[in-house]
């Protein structure tokens, strides 16, 4: 989203800076969630460099796995990204409208009563069972539709796609030619698992199915595929958790900028003695006397109650005043108390900032304190934070002057 301040506060007739409307925005803001859409494009030309000669789509689904699916649509088509992936139609609405000449597929399939919908905004369905592409082929006969599908064989994950048997029933329709289909792609149950069989099993089928769909382009690695090797990566390779920032290759560093920074505001400063519990059911105890700073970020924000402090668990830390500071008692649904005793006083005061993402804790830290990973903890970041953009281009559009008064009656 766009930052602008009231309206109502602006003179009529003044256009407000990008930097000043940001700063109307953070008078009111509780946490501020800033997206880096150049550490994006980054990211983005990393893995296309990796993957030479394919073909590097961008994955933008979730809203942009919660990073914004329309700025980060824009910035990836302007730095030269053709063919971007969503889930759901509502989802490639969104994209269209930020990058109207790209190639846009939707993973949620085909239904008889979405033909329409598809051609209207100019996307691709992903077939993954014959019964959907039975349906796609009656709506592209009866309608005249041309714009294409891809086909998504399961090679071992189990979840969607034609399996290997049923795409080789379809083979005579594709030396056929004429058949409307301009991909065929699987999905990697384990890649991030660098010596995981599986990986080599799906390789195998994939590469022996693909290879008799003549002249389709085909596609197999996701965000962890990319780094298995050359094998893996086909005519197109579709990153997705790679490009926000989240570590596709676990079991070695990161190669991937980080693209958010999370802070949340201090709304008070109080001071519990020794033996004082805090928080949800008392599971914290100060074992000294103990200034607190009350933070305004909770598992209602996405930032997980998973990540609390009890007497017999360390919690998550947040960086405040440029120290990592321990939370203190249960994460409640807008609140988070942090134990900052060993700051200077003078540091840390109610309405300053603390960063909960950034700073060196990053989004797969926080994920392992909320036992999840950090595909999780992007995706669930909440609507109450303002969203900044920075880099990309990213322009905060000026406050719309507010209406003409009207004149006033004669009398």
């Amino acid at each position: 989203m766009n930052i602008a301040p009231d309206p109502k506060s602006i003179p009529q007739g003044t256009l407000l800076s990008p930097e000043a409307n940001q700063a109307a925005a953070l008078v009111t803001a509780t946490g501020v969630l800033t997206v880096d859409l150049d550490a994006i494009v980054a990211n983005w030309r990393k893995l296309e460099k990796t993957a030479v000669p394919a073909e590097c789509a961008g994955v933008v689904k979730a809203d942009g796995y919660g990073c914004g699916a329309e700025q980060v649509a824009r910035a990836l088509a302007a730095a030269g990204c053709k063919t971007f992936f969503v889930a759901t139609l509502d989802e490639a609405r969104v994209v269209r409208a930020a990058v109207p000449g790209a190639a846009l597929y939707v993973l949620g399939g085909f239904f008889q009563n979405t033909g329409e919908a598809y051609a209207r905004i100019d996307c691709k369905p992903v077939i993954g069972d014959l019964n959907e592409l039975a349906e796609w082929d009656v709506f592209c006969r009866r309608s005249g539709w041309s714009g294409g599908a891809a086909i998504h064989i399961d090679t071992g994950m189990n979840r969607l796609g034609l399996t290997v048997t049923e795409a080789q029933g379809i083979i005579p329709r594709i030396n056929a030619g004429d058949h409307g289909i301009t991909l065929v792609m699987s999905h990697l149950a384990s890649a991030e698992l660098l010596n995981n069989p599986a990986n080599a099993r799906q390789l195998s089928a994939f590469r022996e199915i693909a290879s008799v769909f003549s002249g389709v382009p085909a596609s197999l690695a996701n965000s962890s595929g990319v780094f298995l090797g050359s094998q893996f990566q086909f005519d197109l390779v579709r990153p997705g958790c790679a490009l926000y920032g989240i570590n596709p290759t676990p079991e070695a560093d990161n190669p991937m900028q980080p693209v958010v920074e999370l802070k949340a505001r201090i709304v008070q400063i109080r001071n519990v003695e020794r033996g004082d519990t805090v928080g949800y059911g008392g599971t914290w105890t100060a074992r000294r006397p103990t200034r607190l700073a009350i933070v305004s970020a909770g598992y209602a924000d996405g930032y997980f109650r998973a990540a609390s402090a009890n007497d017999g668990t360390r919690g998550a830390e947040v960086v405040v005043a440029g120290r990592r500071c321990p939370i203190a008692g249960r994460i409640s649904m807008d609140l988070t108390a942090v134990d900052v005793t060993d700051l200077d006083k003078n540091a840390v005061r109610r309405g300053h900032m603390v960063t909960l993402i950034g700073e060196g804790i990053t989004v797969d830290e926080l994920a392992h304190h909320f036992g999840t990973i950090g595909y999780e903890v992007l995706t669930s970041l909440g609507k109450r934070y303002t969203r900044i953009y920075k880099g990309g281009n990213a322009i905060a559009e000026p406050p719309a002057p507010p209406p003409a008064e009207p004149a006033a009656a004669s009398t």
